[in-house]
């Protein structure tokens, strides 16, 4: 987008003086104007066709037409339009849900500034994702959890077993001798570990 042309917003969001706060912060920012506010969902899809927004801020709670489901319906109806949620909930359910659903970016009320406000700005226009480094710190924790989980529960016992005595520094010998198995036995389950786990050495099976 060219400098000289205004990032147009819209800000959805129940509370009067929410939406009056983050209007004056944005108006000091000389590359966006506030071209429309909307006190719920049914409100915003109006505004997508009447103020036609490059971004809209979101709160996920509103009565009636909540934001998550206002995410839903612009994802369909302005598939150009970025999507930031701005809301008071961390919830990493609530974040999910939010990305799913088609959001670009979440901010947290309590947290947000001029200088984070603008840098999802920039960063949803030129085609990324923003999330608040709290939120980033909870789904990446998350997302390692998930991946831990399933990882493990893709692992014979005999196999984690193996594994952990990998960990623990023994060679492909003392394991055997451990486990009163094959060498080749070891190597068998060693190679499989691998093709599980996407690692290509051992040096990888220990970290």
């Amino acid at each position: 987008m060219a400098e000289s042309t205004p990032i147009r917003i819209i800000l959805v969001d129940d509370h009067d003086l929410v939406r009056a706060g983050i209007r004056a912060l944005l108006e000091r920012l000389p590359h966006v104007t506030v071209v429309g506010e909307a006190r719920n969902g049914q409100e915003a899809l109006t505004l997508l066709t009447e103020a036609h927004p490059d971004i809209a801020f979101v709160d996920i709670s509103m009565p009636g037409f909540d934001g998550l489901t206002f995410i839903r319906r612009a994802s369909s109806i302005a598939p150009h339009i970025h999507l930031i949620v701005l809301s008071m909930y961390s919830l990493e359910s609530y974040v999910s849900e939010a990305l799913e659903a088609g959001a670009s970016g979440y901010l947290l009320k309590q947290t947000a500034d001029l200088t984070e406000l603008n840098l999802a700005i920039q960063c949803v226009i030129a085609g990324g994702h923003y999330l608040t480094p709290t939120i980033g710190r909870q789904v990446m924790e998350g997302s390692l959890r998930s991946k831990e989980s399933v990882t493990a529960q893709s692992l014979t016992p005999r196999q984690r077993e193996i594994l952990r005595l990998i960990g623990n520094g023994h060679g492909t010998k003392s394991i055997a001798h451990l486990l009163e198995i094959s060498v080749k036995t070891v190597e068998t389950h060693r190679s499989e570990l691998m093709e599980r786990l996407g690692i290509h050495d051992v040096a990888g099976l220990v970290r």
